[in-house]
């Protein structure tokens, strides 16, 4: 073992908690923005040498498992405060409202998310190895936490490590075939594996992991490679797309006081000029999630603008809030954030309702609500009792584009999780507003998660933000055209062709627990032989 590995092995106290969540920390750059990618391998190799610390000097047989928990507290800990701090900026919007609750979502959100790394560090130590396996067993105990992460109280994958590959064109082709979780595995399983450089008892051990690792990356690139077409995607004839992104501050974006202004704005957006010079007329114009102070389905003057706006055959697909007549014996009705397909006569045709809502920006968990509104606080929207979610996913029909995935804000984050039951849809349209977190990463991080949906299921993103990152790409992740964050303007695009079907669509969760199934199988094999270690 060389003497930095084993300097970190042997911290005790404070300083192994520190390097711990410094490890961590530096992991998030290789998250978008930043997709530093060597980052993660400064973050992980560390953490493998911390561990390799737990089997020395422990007083009781569970001790060593106490200390990998505690080690992957703090080290994710220090990942997601690193990743996510950008949250905070949410509680300046009405900083008056809110600006005290920020260390709890800045600070307290990260400290719950790291009891899943917590627990991955543990049950990686159940399986822990004195050789190159570990690292197996890293990958292992990780991706299982991961993706207990991604479902359990209503699911948070944000920044998967998984990320770390799935930002560059050619690495994220792998998706296809297994998805965002199966590109953690790879991810932790390729950056972990430089660690045993330092620890190898002999040369061939210390490099033949690294090795494996490097050829494994590089036929990823080369699938990525062999799999993107050299010429753009084909396009759907007689449609036209216009994404409109109004850049609005999201103090004004929801103040009732500046509904005029805002539609204003809207229509004189949606009717300027195409950027490239064209003169065709839009089919489709596209505007972003909750565009409205008011509920426009309640608003004839609004959908007249709105018809008055639309050239004839084409149509509107807005995000808008939505409220339904009230049933006997309710006061008021129920609310959905929603997506509204509007005609050029000024009618709604159809509708979808969000069904992974946010907690606490969008509602407040029953058993939470009481106590919240007795201390005097809400959601962060201005919605009465919050959003309801609606009982199932369901695929938007649009008038004249291919069957519709609709995606409202982060429910473009939930790999396998966008498609209604029944036939397959050729689109995947998300629509957002990320003027709450301003100009800071986790715009950039949203994007990059809604455009690895389009690989997955071989799809092309039609994605349309208040504030950037408004894009068209295609079903191998390609953006045809983009506008950036913070900026105003519109985008004129043509739609890509789908692909056919993908392998992680047909087979993706198969394939996952065979994956890890084997894993473990290896795992326990490989312990049994080293039962005389610690």
């Amino acid at each position: 073992m060389s003497l930095l590995a084993k300097r970190v092995s042997l911290l005790r106290g404070w300083r192994r908690w520190l390097v711990a969540f410094a490890a961590g920390a530096v992991g998030a750059l290789a998250m978008p923005p930043f997709g530093f990618l060597p980052a993660l391998v400064v973050s992980l190799a560390p953490a493998i040498w911390l561990l390799d610390g737990t089997a020395i000097g422990m007083p009781s047989r569970w001790a060593p498992f106490k200390s990998a928990a505690l080690l992957g507290w703090f080290w994710g800990f220090g990942y997601f405060v690193a990743g996510l701090w950008w949250l905070g900026a949410a509680f300046l919007v009405e900083a008056d409202l809110f600006a005290w609750a920020m260390p709890f979502g800045v600070l307290g959100l990260p400290a719950l998310l790291a009891f899943f790394t917590a627990f991955g560090f543990a049950l990686a130590r159940l399986f822990w190895l004195p050789d190159a396996w570990r690292i197996l067993a890293f990958a292992f105990g990780l991706t299982i936490s991961e993706v207990l992460r991604g479902h359990l109280f209503t699911g948070f994958p944000w920044n998967n490590p998984g990320m770390a590959l799935g930002q560059d064109l050619w690495l994220m082709q792998t998706a296809s075939l297994v998805g965002l979780y199966g590109l953690t595995f790879l991810s932790i399983a390729i950056c972990a594996a430089p660690a045993v450089l330092l620890t190898g008892r002999t040369m061939q051990a210390r490099w033949t992991a690294p090795g494996i690792a490097a050829s494994l990356l590089l036929g990823l690139a080369a699938f990525g490679f062999w799999r993107v077409p050299s010429e753009a995607s084909g396009t759907i004839e007689n449609v036209r797309l216009r994404i409109m992104q109004p850049n609005l501050p999201q103090d004004a974006k929801f103040n009732p006081r500046n509904r005029d202004a805002i539609m204003r704005r809207y229509l004189g957006l949606s009717a300027s000029p195409a950027r490239d010079g064209g003169t065709a007329a839009p089919t489709h114009v596209i505007w972003p999630e909750s565009a409205f102070p008011f509920l426009l389905h309640r608003d004839p003057g609004s959908l007249a603008q709105i018809a008055a706006l639309l050239g004839p055959g084409s149509v509107l697909v807005t995000g808008a809030a939505r409220m339904d007549d009230p049933l006997p014996g309710e006061a008021a009705g129920k609310f959905y954030n929603a997506i509204q397909v509007i005609d050029d006569k000024g009618t709604i045709l159809s509708a979808y309702d969000k069904v992974h809502l946010v907690p606490f920006g969008e509602y407040v968990p029953k058993f939470l609500d009481a106590l919240i509104r007795a201390a005097g606080l809400r959601q962060f929207v201005h919605i009465p009792g919050g959003f309801e979610p609606s009982a199932k996913r369901t695929t938007l029909s649009v008038p004249g584009l291919p069957p519709v995935a609709a995606a409202i804000c982060y429910e473009a984050i939930f790999p396998g999780d966008l498609l209604a039951e029944g036939p397959r849809p050729d689109l995947i349209l998300n629509v957002t507003n990320d003027a709450w977190f301003g100009q800071t990463p986790g715009p950039y991080q949203h994007f990059a998660q809604a455009r690895l949906r389009a690989v997955e299921e071989g799809m092309p993103l039609v994605r349309a933000a208040n504030t950037g990152i408004s894009a068209v790409a295609d079903p191998f992740g390609r953006i045809v055209d983009q506008l950036p964050l913070g900026v105003e303007g519109v985008l004129d695009a043509a739609l890509p062709v789908a692909e056919p079907v993908t392998l992680y669509r047909e087979w993706g969760r198969f394939s996952l627990t065979a994956t890890l199934t084997i894993c473990l199988m290896i795992l326990i094999a490989r312990r049994r032989h080293q039962s005389s270690f610690p």
